[in-house]
């Protein structure tokens, strides 16, 4: 049986809610921040170069890459896996650039990473920063990082000397 209100001609007005109703439609999506650093045995300017010089950088992982080393520039890596697009290069100092692969969520914008570089005891000390990781996704990706860059990185420099 129908309620009074639900048969009544008045229309209820709810009270301007318009902030109150964007905060329950915007969903916050949960996400992480992977840190890591490592030493390695070379310049700043030879692992930036390698990471950002699509023949380098195969060289060190073993996949196709493609790099348009500019700010603006598109990237891929790992036959296509990765994609992200540069936001800052600072040759030998920093990169910053929008990262995601293709085993990103749809509903997720990608991720920003940060490389710095820097000099330290026995070769120079890059520390990288990936923000806003999809939660459910970032132990893989911390894992991957050691894994397919920071290890193989080091075995590329340590040839090399």
């Amino acid at each position: 049986m129908p309620t009074k209100a639900a048969t009544s001609k008045k229309s209820v007005r709810p009270k301007n809610t318009s902030s109150a109703a964007k905060a329950l439609t915007v969903k916050k999506l949960a996400t992480r921040t992977i840190k890591q650093s490592v030493v390695i045995r070379a310049t700043p300017v030879e692992v930036y170069d390698a990471l950002v010089n699509a023949k380098k950088h195969a060289a060190f992982t073993g996949a196709k890459a493609t790099s348009s080393n500019k700010e603006g520039g598109k990237f891929t890596a790992w036959d296509g896996y990765i994609t992200g697009k540069y936001q800052k290069l600072a040759p030998g100092r920093k990169i910053v650039a929008q990262w995601s692969t293709r085993e990103w969520p749809s509903e997720y914008p990608p991720s920003l990473i940060e490389f710095t570089f820097e000099r330290a005891d026995k070769g120079m000390r890059l520390t990288m920063v990936q923000s806003e990781v999809p939660a459910a996704q970032a132990p893989n990706y911390r894992q991957g990082w050691k894994d397919y860059y920071w290890t193989p990185l080091k075995k590329y420099f340590a040839a090399k000397v």
